[in-house]
């Protein structure tokens, strides 16, 4: 909200404090573990209301309590309850084409823009104190709470809401239920969330949003409002709304003004109600260029090379959610011409590439990916991609489709790139077979990009080498980033500049911003097939990409986190098991 020093500027310019008053106070607010404006109200040096009103006079803007303001219900819900909690902000009065939002930051100026955009009217700030807005957050609930007690004598023999299909249809129609839904999609749009979460608990309901891999708590809301909530998210799922029981999967699409989103819906009971997470796919995103995907300049010849063979098989591995299909895609959208033909079996279908015939498993109805890769096998295609290989009947279709002049391309879930070979060998693929016909594994996970815009540099202290080189081995990686030419032999760890994020609004206060991938790959050269052949032994194979110059993850994040794209944290958090 406000920072210390600007609070030491304008407590000190109105003459409330001096400086070394300030200080004082600075320091007692630390020891004690407090806010500073709560500790000097708990003096009461100054009210929070006076000290909201200095700061609005040092921002130039205009102050209003709303405890002295009659909140119109009108103007209130002209801004989405979601956003109000997320930015600490209440729209109270409306009227002549200007909207009035009492706001604890005036310098909040993309949500400002947001709600011009959305509401089309010129927005006028007010600075308020902390308490108004608890107070004008409340009306929101109120609000709900009225609008839905035409549901409250609707008992069923556990005491909540009617759990009939009619009641359900009724209450996912409900004003206050839509509006709910359609703001909690609204800003999750808008904030680039890639999930959202609704997790019912004991009394309430939490929403989360997952951005840049990461899960923030959005809004707490009533627990009342969660039968229709779930009810809503069915019907616009086509699901069925009476079920509670079983887990169901469904989807369903949104319409913006700059693109068309896929929600994939995915809801399961837990002890408290039905677990929704929502997944959101852009529909127009495009595929990334293998150069934008992040590959070391060393590393992308290797990539090329092997993607250009005419069969075989290349392999991405990583976790759920580690960028695998994106990085498919970038693969497939190279080899993408009219010369060939590339068919897919993919569960989802994430993104839309055109003149490649995509296809989506189903396994309600049995249609497997082993199912699928047979079917496909007969269409004659040159490409294959299989969304993943997750059993032995499909790792031996895939090795034979790879072995009878198609190129595959497909997913496991492995720690490493090394690790993946012997995973095939665990699916009984003779050992010979799996050399002879993978051409290339990928290992990836994501890491957050520090946010350039609040961007700064750092060295790390003697105590940070210390706690790294307990958890890495620091003089191995550093020799081979100097074998890399990314560093240089005199370049010691404390003098290496290392970038982080001190936060700002355009990265959320988070110091981050977008994501980029750290990754190792394993080219299976001759050597490479030939102790294959021999043994299947993790380390010895380990030992033979080394040798061929394969960047670990750990290596590669290094390299990213010394250019300042990333930083040391991110790269031990996603690298280290």
């Amino acid at each position: 909200m406000f920072n210390e020093q600007q609070l030491k500027n304008i407590l000190i310019s109105a003459g409330i404090l001096s400086k070394e008053d300030f200080e004082k106070l600075s320091r007692e607010a630390k020891e004690n573990n407090k806010k500073l404006d709560d500790l000097l109200a708990e003096k009461k040096i100054i009210s929070p209301e006076n000290l909201f009103r200095e700061i609005a006079k040092h921002l130039k803007v205009p102050f209003i309590n709303l405890k002295d303001q009659t909140i119109q219900k009108e103007a209130l819900y002209t801004v989405p309850e979601t956003i109000a909690v997320a930015h600490n902000l209440i729209a109270f009065e409306m009227g002549g084409g200007v909207l009035k939002i009492a706001v604890l930051d005036p310098e909040d100026l993309e949500i400002f823009d947001f709600i011009r955009k959305k509401t089309g009217l010129n927005i006028e700030v007010y600075l308020t104190t902390p308490d108004s807005v608890t107070e004008g957050l409340k009306q929101y609930r109120s609000t709900i709470k009225t609008e839905l007690s035409s549901f409250s004598d609707q008992k069923n023999e556990e005491g909540g809401i009617g759990t009939s299909r009619q009641d359900l249809e009724k209450i996912a129609t409900d004003l206050p239920i839509v509006r709910i839904v359609n703001d909690l999609l609204e800003y999750a749009l808008f904030k680039d969330a890639s999930d959202i979460h609704i997790e019912p608990e004991e009394k309430d309901v939490i929403v989360r949003y997952r951005i840049d891999g990461i899960l923030y708590n959005l809004m707490t809301l009533d627990k009342n409002v969660q039968p229709g909530i779930v009810a809503r998210i069915k019907i616009l799922s086509n699901l069925k709304v009476d079920e509670h029981r079983l887990p169901q999967d469904g989807r369903f699409k949104i319409d913006t003004d700059k693109n068309k989103v896929s929600c994939r819906v995915s809801i399961i009971p837990i002890f408290d109600g039905e677990k929704i997470v929502i997944r959101l796919l852009d529909e127009k995103a495009q595929a990334l260029s293998l150069e934008n995907l992040g590959f070391q300049p060393q590393v992308l010849p290797i990539i090329k090379r092997n993607i250009m063979k005419p069969h075989g098989m290349i392999l991405v591995t990583g976790p759920t959610g580690s960028g695998k299909t994106t990085t498919l895609y970038s693969i497939l959208s190279v080899l993408n011409t009219p010369k060939v033909n590339i068919a897919t079996i993919e569960d989802p279908i994430e993104y839309r590439i055109p003149h490649v015939n995509q296809s989506q498993a189903n396994i309600k109805i049995g249609f497997t990916f082993e199912v699928g890769l047979r079917a496909l096998l007969r269409q004659d295609p040159n490409i294959i991609m299989v969304g993943e290989i997750r059993d032995e009947v499909t790792a031996k279709i895939a090795v034979n489709a790879a072995m009878t002049g198609h190129l595959l391309l497909s997913t496991l879930h492995t720690n490493d790139a090394i690790t993946t070979l012997p995973r095939l060998a665990q699916m009984n693929i003779p050992s010979f077979l799996i050399a002879s016909t993978t051409n290339l594994i990928i290992a990836q996970r994501l890491v957050r990009k520090v946010c350039p815009f609040c961007k700064e540099g750092y060295h790390l202290t003697k105590k940070s080498i210390e706690e790294l080189e307990k958890q890495l081995n620091v003089s191995g990686i550093l020799a081979k980033l100097v074998k890399e030419k990314s560093i240089t032999a005199d370049n010691k760890l404390e003098s290496i500049t290392f970038y982080h994020g001190q936060g700002c609004k355009k990265c959320n206060n988070s110091g981050y911003k977008g994501r980029i991938g750290v990754y190792e790959a394993v080219e299976m050269t001759p050597e490479m097939a030939e102790l294959m052949v021999n043994t299947v032994d993790s380390a010895a194979l380990k030992k033979q990409a080394e040798k061929q110059g394969m960047l670990t993850l750990l290596e590669d994040g290094f390299i990213k986190a010394i250019n300042g794209l990333t930083n040391l944290e991110e790269v031990i958090r996603v690298t280290k098991e």
